[in-house]
């Protein structure tokens, strides 16, 4: 009997101890491995450009997004072509910060900026989105560069600094 206890005790258990680990999500782009975080969770990307697409749950079903995108070697236009382009989704972008780091070999550029987000394709019609955030990374890799951007209500953007920072550093810190 205490054998067949301790079996069902696990069986129950088990699924309850990794609840933490049901939404990590490992994904492969240009070479580096990303494990997303616990929260995040994958969605099929809504364009060809994307290499994956992330919603990040916030309060009371105010959700961000994760794109990932990588173009190849001298893709995009490059760092500050990106990060420009980025700001300029923002009417007004306020506290506009943008700080480069290395990691190991690889240069990483963090961008943060909020306001109201105008939402939409590049010449497509625009949706203004108030309290939205920018929180994005951009890795020179070796294959090219890799750019990591979400946007989202500031709160749960701002949520998201240290879990996208972590999942950045794990990446390249091998």
């Amino acid at each position: 009997m205490k054998l067949y206890t301790n079996r069902f005790l696990l069986l129950i258990l088990l699924p309850v101890l990794s609840i933490g680990f049901l939404h990590a999500e490992k994904i492969e782009v240009a070479g580096y491995s990303f494990l997303s975080p616990e929260k995040w969770v994958s969605s099929t990307p809504t364009s060809k450009m994307r290499k994956a697409q992330f919603n990040v749950p916030g309060e009371d079903g105010r959700d961000a997004e994760v794109a990932f995108f990588h173009f190849g070697n001298g893709g995009a236009g490059g760092v500050q072509a990106n990060v420009d382009r980025w700001m300029k989704q923002f009417e007004d972008a306020k506290d506009k910060t943008v700080k480069t780091t290395v990691i190991g070999e690889t240069q990483v550029t963090y961008a943060q900026a909020h306001g109201t987000f105008l939402s939409g394709r590049s010449f497509g019609p625009k949706t203004p989105k108030e309290n939205y955030a920018l929180l994005a990374a951009i890795i020179e890799g070796k294959n090219g560069s890799i750019f990591i951007k979400m946007t989202g209500p500031k709160e749960t953007v701002e949520s998201q600094v240290s879990n996208l920072k972590k999942m950045v550093l794990d990446s390249l810190d091998k």
